[in-house]
């Protein structure tokens, strides 16, 4: 039998510093009944303090319920079957454990703990879905899985001012935005508030300060570069510089419109490795890919516009082409990001800069931007940044934030 009284006092460590009062409503979307569920997304989105907080929920102080971290040096030399045999056959119920692609052969090990403790729940957490592919496949039939997002508009003005709204439905948000907007942007300066949340209010280590956002930030890309994409794909350290040239010539495009073949040149790569390392960047949740609204034998693989994932990461990588210059694109990207993080489909039309849901086609612009591109056309919208409240068809992009 091991001695868990190490990871225990890790755990009671770490509980003290997490936070009780305020907490993302995802935590909410988890069936924590169910027997084996897992969190994945991006690194630094916030799963750990999720997987915490939920423990606090089920009860922190009657050893029931286990906290660890697969990087940890001991649950790498024990394993984590072994520390969860142990832990169960003590009487415990629910085993946390973090990080978890960071164990070899994790897949097989959770598997065994199910099988072999029919009554004991199971939640994991892992920090990119690019390295947990090949064992999310092996455990679709038990587990369900959730996709934890970076913070929305709506929660970092939660988080950094205090400052509470309700979600927002997207049907509801296109019928009652003035309404909505006017009752929002009472509570404070919210133009200001949305300019802050565009330079560092993505990832919630903002709390931990503004002036090691940055470099957090850039410390999470060297981790999913040399860490990630490796261990998933393959991919040789040489070829690295390659894969963050492709991230940077998307950064710097507005937007990005992938053209395969000159890629392929310009890199000195195959065609097939570029389609690779897009969608390796895509699962590692630094990229937006957004096809063609069409079907049929138009839809092909080629995405029809590419987005940096958010606008922190955007500027994060092109900072140094000027804010001016980027003005437009951070507008897409943050549009792009809020209706995917919803859960909303977001296609590139014809017409206008993007069909959501297949129904409804919005213009994204500045205060000064006209109607003329989509006026024909039904369940058409003016997207318009640096204005608080809209009117008719016209919405402030702000206010897509509060959709989840």
């Amino acid at each position: 039998m091991i001695d868990l009284s190490e990871f225990f006092e890790i755990q009671t460590r770490l509980l003290k510093l997490i936070s009780r009062a305020k907490r993302r409503a995802f935590i909410e979307k988890i069936n924590w009944d169910i027997r084996l569920s897992g969190i994945i997304g991006a690194r630094g989105t916030g799963k750990t303090t999720i997987l915490l907080q939920r423990l606090v929920d089920e009860g922190e102080s009657d050893n029931k319920h286990l906290y660890i971290s697969a990087d940890h040096i001991r649950v790498q030399a024990l394993g984590i079957y072994e520390i969860a045999s142990s832990f169960f056959k003590l009487g415990g119920q629910s085993i946390f454990i973090d990080e978890i692609h960071k164990f070899n052969n994790w897949a097989q090990e959770i598997k065994n703990i199910y099988d072999a403790f029919p009554e004991a729940k199971i939640r994991f957490s892992g920090s990119s879905a690019i390295a947990l592919q090949s064992g999310i496949s092996d455990l679709s039939r038990r587990a369900v899985l959730y996709t934890l997002s970076g913070l929305s508009f709506r929660e970092y003005l939660f988080f950094a001012e205090g400052i509470f709204s309700p979600q927002i439905s997207l049907p509801v948000l296109l019928e009652k935005h003035f309404e909505l907007a006017k009752g929002i942007s009472e509570k404070g300066p919210i133009l200001g508030y949305f300019r802050d949340y565009i330079d560092h209010g993505v990832y919630p280590y903002f709390l931990e300060g503004i002036t090691e956002y940055l470099p957090r930030m850039l410390n999470i890309l060297e981790k999913i570069f040399y860490e990630d994409i490796p261990s998933s794909i393959g991919v040789k350290t040489a070829y690295i510089p390659v894969i963050k040239r492709i991230l940077w010539l998307v950064a710097t495009s507005q937007p990005f419109t992938p053209n395969i073949e000159k890629m392929s040149r310009d890199l000195n790569i195959s065609k097939e490795f570029v389609y690779i390392y897009l969608d390796a960047l895509e699962r590692a949740r630094l990229l937006i890919s957004l096809l063609p609204a069409e079907s049929g034998y138009r839809l092909v693989r080629k995405p029809s516009k590419i987005y940096i994932e958010n606008t922190n990461l955007l500027k994060a990588l092109a900072g140094n082409i000027g804010i001016e210059a980027m003005r437009g694109i951070l507008r897409e990207t943050f549009f792009a990001q809020q209706i995917k993080g919803s859960g909303s489909t977001i296609a590139i039309p014809k017409k206008g800069d993007f069909l959501v849901d297949n129904k409804y086609l919005f213009e994204v612009g500045g205060r000064s931007k006209g109607r003329s591109q989509i006026e024909a056309q039904d369940n058409s919208y003016i997207v318009k940044d640096d204005i608080e409240i809209g009117n008719q068809n016209v919405i402030p992009l702000w206010l897509f934030g509060f959709l989840y």
